[in-house]
């Protein structure tokens, strides 16, 4: 087993690198993140999140005060080149069946402060800044070289490392890892904006279908606002970024004198990939978040996949750190986190091709079938929430038509405590939770205990009325009379009588899977 005073070492202070941190803290694991800047980027980046990204945030223990720098996200509409609305997705701004709205937007640095101010009062993180990695050995207690603020040289013998590096990932070019293309590389230029006070525009997204210019509009929070305007093969970077072709750029949506009056917070060119790491895992290094993938902005969820990540993985290294599940577990990160990412990938893909493309070939057909496709009943219904489930692997079981739930996200409603209403995960706790229809019988529930499970009954649950299915009733629904619950909030596994019960709680008994490590290359 790995000494319990060797870190995990985290390269990379980002958002996904801090998130990790404060997820190993909370199952009692230390970690020593490595950041390479010495200050913290204050521009703006990502902007959204859905309900499940912000129930991992809640296990990071950010949740509620960041809730407070976030608003509901209402849907997005699609404009053509008159600014004529085509159709609108709509998003209900009510909690839902993660306990939050389905979708909420934020300003990035606001997040970064708070996960960085939890970060710097946990004892059990030692954050570094100034410090870049020159050198990563894998093995079962890989080692970390990099120098310090203060240009000296330091090694760390670590319990695990994980690359949260960015696009430009140094972990994955030191494991020769290199990424699947889809060939997607177009050059966008993005213009974040404060305003003195708020516009009178909708407070949805906006995407322009324009194939003068396919471009995206939306307000952030408070009085900040976003728009990135699609860059044409050839054209001259800098005339776009002119105070005469922002002004033409904007006029849409302000006058003169509010453009005048308001801030420029950024104005700079990205160019949008498609890309993901061929393999994310090498003994005990991992890839985690634009290290192992990056997807174009068109479905909002680059941030979004690599918090999944570590909420993903870090769970399962803890087990595995903590000798209470076998080194095999930690393949099913990159086997069940891969596929659902480059699903992701290809959606924003299929999104982006449909709705912004301008320059191929089949631009007139396109636009035209996304014209035609507005005017059928209940489109604006279509969008799908939530990521796909996930399939059937060591840590979930079969899936079909009696075991739908399985792979899926538990929903979790508010609940009536005796401390008054909370969110069905802070009664739970962060581990394994069985959940079952009615009360357990005394020789289960022994083993329930032995096994170090949390038992809810969903019978007996007081769901605060929301409009969504209570687990009970989704439960039902499913014939389901027991499902077991993993720490990411994943059903491992269905029970669909009384008696299968027992088999669920075995399945924690037998978490030391068989098999030998295949390191993967």
């Amino acid at each position: 087993m790995t000494s319990p005073r060797d870190p995990v070492v985290i390269v990379g202070a980002g958002p996904v690198g801090v998130a990790c941190a404060l997820l190993l803290a909370k199952r009692g694991l230390p970690s020593v993140v490595l950041e390479r800047h010495r200050e913290v980027y204050a521009l703006p980046r990502a902007v959204h999140l859905d309900d499940e990204v912000f129930r991992i945030l809640q296990a990071v223990g950010v949740a509620d005060e960041f809730a407070s720098d976030t608003r509901p996200m209402p849907g997005m509409r699609l404009i053509n080149g008159r600014r004529r609305v085509m159709t609108e997705f709509a998003r209900n701004t009510a909690d839902g069946r993660n306990g939050y709205p389905p979708d909420s937007m934020f300003d990035q640095p606001d997040l970064e402060r708070i996960l960085l101010a939890h970060a710097a009062t946990e004892d059990l993180i030692d954050l570094r800044r100034g410090c870049e990695v020159t050198e990563i050995a894998a093995g079962r207690r890989p080692t970390v070289c990099f120098r310090n603020a203060d240009e000296q040289t330091e090694t760390i013998d670590a319990a695990a490392v994980i690359g949260c590096d960015g696009a430009n990932s140094f972990v994955r070019e030191q494991l020769g890892i290199t990424m699947r293309d889809f060939d997607f590389d177009e050059q966008w230029l993005v213009i974040d904006v404060r305003t003195p006070t708020p516009l009178d525009v909708w407070d949805g997204v906006h995407q322009i279908c324009d194939p003068a210019r396919a471009a995206t509009f939306m307000p952030v929070t408070g009085n900040r606002y976003r728009w990135e305007f699609r860059v044409f093969d050839g054209e001259d970077l800098e005339s776009l970024r002119s105070p005469e072709k922002l002004r033409e750029l904007l006029t849409p949506w302000m006058t003169p004198a509010e453009l005048e009056e308001s801030e420029v917070m950024r104005q700079a060119f990205y160019t949008f990939r498609a890309r993901v790491a061929r393999t994310w895992r090498v003994d005990r290094v991992f890839l985690a978040g634009d290290a192992a993938h990056q997807t174009p902005p068109f479905v909002g969820q680059g941030l979004g996949s690599g918090l999944r990540d570590a909420m993903n993985l870090s769970w399962k290294l803890a087990d595995v750190l903590d000798g209470d599940a076998s080194e095999t577990i930690l393949d099913t990160y990159e086997s069940e986190r891969r596929p659902n990412a480059t699903r992701i990938v290809l959606m924003a893909l299929a999104v982006g091709w449909a709705l912004t493309g301008g320059q191929d070939a089949l631009a007139s057909v396109r636009r035209a079938v996304v014209a035609a496709a507005c005017h059928i009943p209940g489109i604006g219904n279509a969008l799908p929430e939530g990521t796909p489930p996930l399939g059937r692997g060591p840590l979930v079981e079969r899936r079909g038509l009696r075991n739908r739930l399985n792979g899926s996200i538990f929903p979790q409603p508010w609940v009536r405590t005796d401390d008054g209403a909370r969110r069905l995960d802070d009664v739970t706790g962060s581990g394994y939770t069985l959940v079952t229809r009615g009360p357990l019988d005394p020789s289960t529930a022994a083993r329930v205990v032995e096994a170090g499970l949390h038992h809810v009954d969903a019978d007996a649950l007081r769901c605060v009325p929301s409009g969504n299915p209570t687990p009970a009733a989704l439960m039902r629904r499913h014939r389901a009379h027991a499902v077991l619950v993993r720490p990411d909030r994943v059903v491992r596994a269905t029970a669909h009588t009384a008696a299968d019960v027992a088999g669920l709680v075995s399945m924690l008994h037998a978490r030391t899977m068989p098999g030998t490590h295949q390191v993967a290359r």
